[in-house]
Parts: C-alpha cells; sequence; structure tokens
C-alpha cells in the first residue's frame, strides 16, 4: 500500500436523494475504518451545510460516501473540484455518465458491452401504440422493466408482466421523474462485480427471495437475500465477468472503486449499469468481494482514500 499523504479527512454523507439513510450508514462505517486508521476525521452533511463551505485549510482530503443525485452524478464532484480539494471516487463526467442510465448504455454498446435493449420514455411519447411497437420491433417480451433515468439502488425500479398495466405504470413514475427507461427484461442470476483502482477485485452472486433485488433486498437484512461468494458460475465465465466490469470501468474513466450490476442468462453477461459509488453498509457488496479477497474493510477504505486526487 502506498505510503500515507493525508492526514485530515473530511467524510461527506447523508444529503437529500433518496439514499440518504444508505448514506449515512456508509459514511458512519467509513468515518469508523479511517479512525482506526489513526486519520483525523471529521464530516459533513450538505442536508445542512453546503459544500462550498468546507474549509479547505483544514482539511487534506476528501471522502465521498454520498449516494444518488447531486452525490453520484458530478454536482458533489464539480464543488470537490471547483475547491480544489483531492477527494474519492470518480469525477465530475464520469459519475454523471454513469448515473445516466442512458448515457451509459449508449457508451456499452460503443465498446461492445452487452446491455438489455431499452427505450427511453417521456410524457410526450408515452403512448401505448408507440410502445408496442418498440416491443414488436425490438422482439422484446414482457415482463418488462421500468426505472429512473438516473436514480440508484433500485429506487423507482417496477417490472411489468402485463401489457395493460405498462402505460398506467410508466405515467405513476413520470409524475415524479421527466423520463424513464422501458428496459428489456433479463432473467438468470444476478452477479455484481467490484474494481478497485483498475483491478478487478471478484464477483458476488445475489439471490433475493423478493421478486428481484429491490431496495430492500439491498439494504434489508430482513429481507434475507442470500449472498454466494464467490459467485457460482465457472473460471471461465467468472474471469469473463471481471474483465467486462474492468473494462467497463476504464472505458467510462472510472476510479477508486466501482461495482458492476450484471444478469447472467444463457451464458450471456448484460450488464445493467456501473455503480461509483457502492455502499459500504454491513450489507454492502464491495466489502464482501474485498473481505474474500482478504482486504480488511479499514484496508478497503484506506486503499479508496489513498486514489483520492483532483482532476479526476
Amino acid at each position: 500500500m502506498k505510503k500515507k499523504k493525508y492526514k485530515r479527512v473530511v467524510v461527506v454523507l447523508g444529503g437529500d436523494s433518496g439514499e440518504r439513510a444508505v448514506s449515512l450508514n456508509s459514511g458512519k462505517a467509513c468515518i469508523r475504518a479511517l479512525r482506526k486508521k489513526k486519520y483525523i476525521v471529521s464530516e459533513l452533511d450538505p442536508k445542512y451545510k453546503n459544500l462550498n463551505l468546507i474549509n479547505k485549510l483544514s482539511i487534506d482530503v476528501i471522502f465521498n460516501a454520498l449516494h444518488g443525485k447531486d452525490g453520484e452524478d458530478g454536482v458533489a464532484q464539480s464543488y470537490f473540484e471547483y475547491m480544489g480539494i483531492p477527494y474519492t471516487h470518480s469525477g465530475v463526467i464520469s459519475s454523471y455518465n454513469c448515473m445516466n442510465k442512458v448515457v451509459s448504455k449508449k457508451i456499452f454498446k460503443k465498446h461492445k458491452i452487452l446491455t438489455p435493449k431499452y427505450y427511453l420514455i417521456n410524457k410526450d411519447n408515452l403512448r401505448n401504440n408507440l410502445l408496442r411497437k418498440f416491443l414488436i420491433k425490438k422482439k422484446i417480451k414482457l415482463p418488462v422493466v421500468l426505472k429512473p433515468v438516473d436514480e440508484g439502488s433500485s429506487l423507482g425500479v417496477k417490472i411489468v408482466n402485463k401489457f395493460k398495466d405498462l402505460s398506467k405504470s410508466a405515467q405513476l413514475l413520470l409524475r415524479k421523474y421527466n423520463e424513464i427507461l422501458l428496459e428489456e427484461y433479463i432473467g438468470g442470476q444476478e452477479i455484481q462485480a467490484a474494481v478497485l483502482n483498475n483491478k478487478s477485485l471478484g464477483a458476488i452472486e445475489l439471490i433475493p427471495k423478493r421478486s428481484f433485488y429491490d431496495y430492500k433486498a439491498k439494504y434489508y437484512s430482513s429481507a434475507k437475500t442470500k449472498h454466494v461468494m464467490p459467485a457460482r458460475i465457472t473460471k471461465k465465465n467468472y474471469k469473463k465477468v471481471l474483465n467486462i466490469a474492468n473494462k467497463a470501468h476504464k472505458v467510462l474513466n472510472c476510479k477508486g472503486v466501482t461495482r458492476a450490476d450484471f444478469k447472467f442468462f444463457k451464458n450471456k453477461f448484460y450488464l445493467l449499469e456501473i455503480n461509483t459509488q457502492p455502499g459500504m453498509t454491513n450489507l454492502s457488496l464491495v466489502p464482501e468481494i474485498a473481505s474474500y479477497c482478504g482486504i480488511s474493510f479499514p484496508n478497503l477504505i484506506e486503499k479508496i482514500l489513498l486514489d483520492a486526487s483532483i482532476n479526476r
């Protein structure tokens, strides 16, 4: 591991997004880990104190533990860049590109990374005949997935099993979001792979008891989602999914740690999205993958911290 180049750390956590609770849990865990590593740690919650009030004379580095809108979509990162304070995780453009599922899917396709077919829906094109034409043209069968373009943690995601319910479900989502994705539903195994500082760590399999790996399945122990580490796939496919995750990390110019979410169906990996601010809670996947690879939680957090920089 690199020699420490930072001493005073501010952990930015909480915020106003729908993932505030997760961010608070992640941030508190990171604070404990950094203190265990003898860093001088303070915290800042943008819900109560504006990011531009960070006193750059009193800290050396920012550990970004925000999740969701304004935290992992380039907004917070633009503040950090403007202030010239080194920070963790991906930069402004990479964060925006990964958070916006349409942009990231276009980048996946450009680099020949398989991703589910999709259709962008807004209030102007939400008409049954257009949706039906798209499904027929792309040979997509029900069920399909509806999801916001730029949310995380499966917030707003809905699986629609009947065509008669599709337009109504889309209308409900469009009351909250300007545009949403209609995405081809891919069955099979839920596989997620972690990349740390441009090196693949490992891949874990999730077996949810709920209808899919939704918010509760991710963050509530009562949901009893089964974690299988390493994922139950052949050695060849295990290596393949790590390579795809690493490729996606690099073509999107990500930094620090990312988690790539896949569905494995009929011997093909479909990349759903890249998460540039993966959770660091007691149920989070990246720490579990790192632990399997012999990296303790404090060491994982320190590795992320030591990669911090500006101009990311």
